[in-house]
């Protein structure tokens, strides 16, 4: 049976903000190891550890005030299986900068 890809969310932040990404440990054997950010300009990976339990916690800092958006990627393998590891979870996140007057 073929996967139906990544679980995808999306949030909308103002410019400046702060970001914590709490990802719980999953079911399957694998194991979060890395966030990436594909605009690193709008919204860059500032924080990443994962506990013992297999809880993983990413900090994204979002852009001071430049608006845009980005793909978050949290990457997750088992570790006794050679190769790169997936992309499990992909969080959308677009950055809005206050509207102007004037």
């Amino acid at each position: 049976m073929a996967s139906a890809g990544p679980l995808r969310r999306r949030v909308c932040v103002r410019p400046g903000t702060v970001v914590s990404l709490v990802l719980r440990p999953r079911t399957d054997d694998k194991r979060w190891t890395a966030v990436r950010s594909s605009a690193p300009v709008f919204v860059l990976v500032s924080g990443w550890r994962v506990d013992a339990d297999g809880t993983a916690h990413a900090s994204l800092t979002c852009a001071g005030t430049r608006g845009g958006s980005a793909e978050i990627t949290a990457l997750a393998k088992a570790p006794d299986v050679a190769g790169a590891a997936r992309g499990a979870f992909v969080l959308d996140m677009t950055v809005t900068p206050y509207a102007r007057e004037g």
